[in-house]
């Protein structure tokens, strides 16, 4: 069994940007050989999301509309009482996406369909630095 751990980094400025890393995730699959198993993308931090979506113009605007409507940045959330740092939507936001994702690994390829590329979620308040955990196992 092979286990080979990756970092990726990435430039963000919250409020719902979503960024495209299928091409990133592949190159560390190509990197680790790994030919069947999967591999787990895990966000770190508890501000933004993880998930698969078809990545166009159209979806992206969608979904900062979708998550404007579930967890509005205006509202007053009970997080502000004990942080006062005017994201609390964002911990909301992020808790209904999840910081991870498991794609099956088949002949050194993540198992995906035509219109899934994988996408990073930042909810914050403003531009972060986001690490994104990649972990790759199989053989």
């Amino acid at each position: 069994m092979i286990i080979k751990d990756y970092t990726l980094n990435l430039s963000t400025q919250g409020y719902c940007h979503v960024i495209d890393v299928t091409v990133e995730v592949q190159s560390k699959i190509k990197e680790s050989a790994v030919q069947s198993g999967t591999v787990t993308v895990f966000v770190v931090g508890s501000t933004a999301g993880v998930t698969v979506v078809e990545y166009e113009p159209g979806l992206v605007k969608d979904l900062e509309e979708l998550f404007d409507k579930l967890a509005p940045p205006t509202l007053d959330y009970h997080h502000e009482q004990a942080w006062h740092d005017g994201n609390g939507f964002s911990h909301v936001r992020a808790s209904l996406l999840k910081p991870s994702l498991v794609v099956p690994v088949v002949s050194g390829k993540m198992r995906l369909g035509t219109w899934q590329q994988i996408v990073v979620l930042d909810f914050d308040n403003g531009p972060r630095t986001r690490e994104v955990a990649v972990q790759i196992m199989g053989l």
